[in-house]
């Protein structure tokens, strides 16, 4: 019998830790699984042969990717023939829609069984691409338990898988402990500040949320402020937007460390994305913003292509506002620095909103890298006849 073929694009720093843990999983049940693809340095040590680096997806928005495009398709037409070559009983999108969808449009038409793990937030943000997804793709893994709904309402097959954050998180996160190992006084109060991954997210937010904790700063003598970083670029920019800033606002950067970080925290301004996530699991209160780019929002607005009333994951998974949001404009440092002071200063909306994060916390734990290789190993099944050494389940919602 010949071992399972599977390929695999990830896009991203976190889309490399979900295809880590899911080619894992499926190693788990088929242990000769071999895998190809678009993998980061988590995807390498899980045992994936790297066809290209996820640095070179590493793009976002309508037109920022504009300059990038001859590459990006280039790459995709080099990977459509190199996977193709490999002969994958099953190619996998990990995040990174906007990328792997064309992929996957194209490997389908060849015959090939596609999976996306990860849904683009078309509940959100022009919710017609559900059909286009659901012509590219065979089975859509949904971190969020509102999603398969969606899709099922437009005749695309989904299942809900739970997020892998919620697995690597504790229930219960210990803050005593993430201040030792970050050397912060046990008594202080203390501020994290994340401005995103991306170099890009990092320049329109950093100088708005440097300046909002500074003024808290002013008013609450004794503040300690931490910033993890997701890299070296991330850094850099944040360390310029610093020296600008005007202010006298000491900052502690990390290397990394953002669970920690969040774990030892009081409160957080946070970019909205999946720190956002890490931030309800870690327990931590937290102000959200977001800019995008002046040319991309501008369409937004104008094509009315934003749907919901909430853009951050913590208020769209209790919709409630549970997380003050300020979105683009509105990312002004009085405001936001308003926010968190009186998110600081108000004991019990912080244990209601850590109850809240618990809830949630309960309802995403659920084994999500063990469950999504269960269903590609289910929906590979149905599709050849032969059983990779499945665990059938009933979980979810196909």
């Amino acid at each position: 019998m010949s071992s399972l073929r599977v390929a695999m694009v990830a896009g991203e720093s976190s889309g490399d830790a979900l295809g880590a843990a899911l080619i894992l999983a499926l190693r788990e049940r088929v242990p000769e699984c071999r895998v190809t693809g678009v993998a980061g340095p988590k995807m390498r040590l899980a045992g994936c042969a790297p066809l290209a680096d996820t640095h070179e997806l590493e793009v976002m928005g309508l037109f920022e990717v504009l300059p990038h495009l001859p590459r990006l398709l280039r790459l995709r037409a080099r990977l459509v023939r190199e996977l193709a070559a490999f002969e994958p009983h099953v190619f996998i999108g990990v995040d990174y829609q906007q990328f792997n969808l064309g992929l996957a449009r194209r490997l389908k038409a060849r015959g090939l069984t596609t999976v996306q793990y990860v849904s683009p937030q078309v509940w959100a943000w022009r919710p017609g691409r559900a059909r286009t997804i659901g012509r590219a793709f065979d089975l859509v893994l949904c971190l969020l338990p509102f999603e398969p709904a969606f899709y099922r309402e437009r005749g695309v097959g989904a299942q809900f898988v739970g997020h892998p954050l919620a697995d690597q998180i504790p229930l219960e996160p210990d803050r005593a402990g993430a201040r030792t190992t970050l050397g912060l006084d046990s008594s202080s109060t203390v501020l994290a500040l994340l401005p995103g991954s991306r170099v890009d997210e990092v320049r329109r937010l950093a100088p708005p949320f440097i300046r909002a904790a500074a003024l808290l700063g002013d008013r609450r003598p004794g503040l300690q402020v931490i910033a993890p970083m997701a890299g070296g670029a991330a850094r850099r920019e944040f360390e310029r937007a610093l020296s600008a800033s005007g202010t006298a606002l000491r900052v502690r950067l990390l290397d990394g460390q953002a669970r920690a970080a969040l774990t030892a925290a009081d409160a957080a301004l946070v970019a909205s994305g999946t720190a956002t996530l890490e931030a309800l699991l870690c327990r931590c209160p937290m102000v959200v913003g977001y800019r995008f780019s002046a040319v991309t929002a501008l369409l937004a607005r104008a094509l009315r292509l934003v749907r919901v009333s909430y853009f951050s994951l913590p208020n769209l998974l209790a919709g409630e506002a549970l997380a003050p949001e300020f979105l683009q404009e509105a990312v002004q440092p009085e405001p936001v620095a308003r926010a968190l002071e009186q998110l600081l200063d108000d004991a019990p909306r912080r244990v209601y909103l850590r109850e809240r994060f618990g809830g949630i916390h309960e309802s995403l734990r659920q084994d999500g890298a063990a469950l999504a290789a269960a269903a590609v190993l289910q929906l590979l099944r149905e599709r050849t006849g032969r059983d990779w050494g499945i665990e059938h389940t009933d979980r979810g919602s196909r």
